[in-house]
């Protein structure tokens, strides 16, 4: 469950100007007379100097992360909304409540077991680093330095002996880190299969054109303003969520233990990764109850963002660019052969920079599309900005097969949605719908494409908020910058992060089944879907629940008055003395 927020606290994270509207639960219609108020009705948020009623008695504020994905009242307001238990302290505090449980084996029987589950704080820690955030702390390190080579340093700190572990209470560090690449591999050919129709396309598919929804700044804009786009928001996890079901449930079912007792902790380049961890979709209620999201253990324990990396290192007194760029002793093996295979493949895969920085979902659709159909081409066609482009796959014979495009940015996502909007019916007899775009209920204008890449941040996920940025005191250190970066800097910047994107050393690895199988983009579909059936089988849970998640509208309560029964307002009191039952 999220942390609390205290009022004391709001300073801290709703940045100035962004008032949070979730305490106020009832709006007076009137100005009651100063002998009627009753001070138990007021609540307030205290921002930018404002002082309190010298005669108000509210109780204080409580916000829950839960209550942000609650509320309707601000959009994707990530680097408003900091979350105090996703962070780098919190990251600390865990490693430091207790020892880490130990993993042990394998046995004569082949199997493993854990050392330490008489403590019930004890842990086995698990990471799990994105490609753009290990981009970001390349660039931030420079002379030359890869994506691949951040990430060795990334270990170093998680899993050496002279990283976390030398500063720590008991000497904690993580057992595995695993890169996301490999998570997001699975969602491209699951993305493709529910777009094209596959093996493994859900039972409950997206309507078209289907939308990616591996954005949780995207998603919480549309639940939240335009619930109708809803039906077309792909029901393929995002690759964080996806690897940490993976974790949790493989685990959990290997190793017979709870799955609180992993505690999986995701490196991601955006602040909205940790509004996506926090949503009840995503959680041991889905794949371990009856299949409806529910506040049970979380998939990902915690998010944090390349900037906080930096932070985590110093809070130990680590220079995180100090770190060896090499490679960690050895790791334990993953306690399941095929999945141990699946997660820590040998080589490095350089990333294609057709597919983007965002992950290549619709690429891999158009390739994918494209290596089915001999003779095919893929045809560009730049949009009003950079940001806005359509893809078209051309048979041989000159017919258009597929269309599809790429939005990125709110500005664009804005121009989206109205073409997505159906028209309202008219109320008069026989009258035509009327709308911005005069279209048959349900109808799309001129918006026939079978995929779209949607995108919160322009330039895609390199450009993330939890990136570090060229004006952040790090970087301007280690450069000598003497003028403080503007737009311009900010630009060549991200040129520098995209380039650490693609780079790497080592050639793409060869794809993982026999060479008669269909490769698109080094990834064998089949070897995928092979693995997702092994997983399945293992944990003994339908894909349907593991792969795919759902998306609710969210209504504001704000304004609406709360019923509260007898004994709900007795809990509510009980916890805020510091009681309980």
């Amino acid at each position: 469950m999220s942390a609390i927020l205290s009022v004391d606290d709001l300073n801290d994270f709703i940045s100035p100007g962004v008032a949070c509207i979730k305490p106020i639960e009832t709006l007076p219609t009137a100005t009651p007379a100063a002998s009627d108020a009753n001070p138990s009705n007021e609540f307030e948020v205290i921002l930018d100097g404002q002082q309190p009623e010298p005669k108000s008695n509210a109780p204080p504020a409580e916000i829950s992360l839960t209550d942000c994905l609650a509320c309707s009242g601000c959009v994707t307001s990530a680097e408003a909304v900091l979350v105090s238990l996703q962070s780098h302290n919190e990251v600390l505090n865990v490693l430091d409540s207790a020892p880490a449980l130990k993993l042990v084996g394998p046995g004569a029987d082949g199997k493993y077991s854990v050392e330490g589950l008489e403590n019930d704080a004890a842990k086995l820690y698990v990471a799990s680093v994105s490609p753009q955030s290990r981009a970001s702390l390349a660039a931030a390190c420079g002379n030359g330095v890869t994506e691949q080579q951040a990430g060795r340093m990334i270990e170093q700190l998680f899993l050496g002996e002279q990283g976390l572990a030398r500063g720590g209470k008991w000497g904690n560090k993580f057992t595995w880190v695993v890169d996301t690449n490999t998570a997001r591999e699975a969602t491209l050919v699951l993305g493709s299969d529910e777009v094209l129709g596959g093996s493994i396309a859900p039972s409950d598919k997206a309507a078209t054109p289907v939308l990616t929804a591996s954005c949780p700044g995207w998603v919480c804009y549309a639940e939240k303003t335009h619930p109708y786009v809803l039906p077309h928001l792909s029901r393929v996890k995002s690759p964080q969520a996806l690897m940490g079901t993976l974790l949790k449930t493989s685990l959990s079912r290997i190793l017979n233990i709870s799955p609180d007792r992993i505690w999986h902790l995701a490196v991601m380049p955006c602040f909205d990764k940790k509004l996506e961890a926090s949503r009840e979709e995503l959680t041991d209620a889905v794949w371990a109850g009856d299949g409806k999201p529910g506040r049970g253990v979380r998939d990902v324990d915690c998010v944090i963002t390349s900037k906080e990396i930096l932070m985590l290192a110093a809070s130990r007194g680590l220079d995180f660019f100090g770190l060896p760029a090499s490679a960690p002793s050895q790791t334990p093996q993953f306690p399941d052969p095929s999945i141990h295979d699946f997660l820590f493949r040998p080589g490095h895969r350089q990333q294609s920079r057709e597919a983007g920085t965002s992950g290549g979902n619709m690429h891999f659709i158009l390739r994918n599309l494209q290596a089915k159909n001999f003779g095919s081409q893929i045809q560009t066609v730049p949009g009003r900005n950079a940001d806005v482009v359509e893809y078209k796959v051309i048979a041989e014979s000159g017919e258009v097969m597929f269309k599809a495009a790429r939005y990125y940015g709110f500005r664009n996502i804005q121009n989206l949605v109205r073409k997505l909007k159906p028209a309202k019916a008219s109320r008069m007899p026989g009258g035509k719908p009327f709308g911005s775009a005069k279209r048959p209920a349900g109808k799309a204008n001129s918006l026939n494409y079978g995929y779209v890449e949607v995108m919160a941040c322009p330039g895609g996920c390199t450009n993330g908020g939890g990136q570090i940025k060229v004006d952040d005191p790090v970087v301007v250190d280690r450069k000598g910058l003497v003028v403080k970066p503007g737009p311009l800097e900010q630009k060549e910047w991200q040129k520098e992060v995209d380039e650490a994107y693609f780079s790497g050393d080592e050639p793409d690895s060869e794809a993982q089944d026999d060479s008669s199988d269909l490769v698109v983009d080094g990834i064998s579909p089949s070897h995928i879907r092979n693995v997702l059936t092994h997983w399945s089988t293992l944990t003994g849970i339908k894909l349907e629940r593991l792969a795919y998640t759902s998306y609710r509208e969210v209504v504001s309560d704000v304004g609406k008055e709360k019923k509260m029964t007898d004994t709900e307002r007795v809990v509510q009191l009980a916890g805020k003395i510091g009681g309980g039952w």
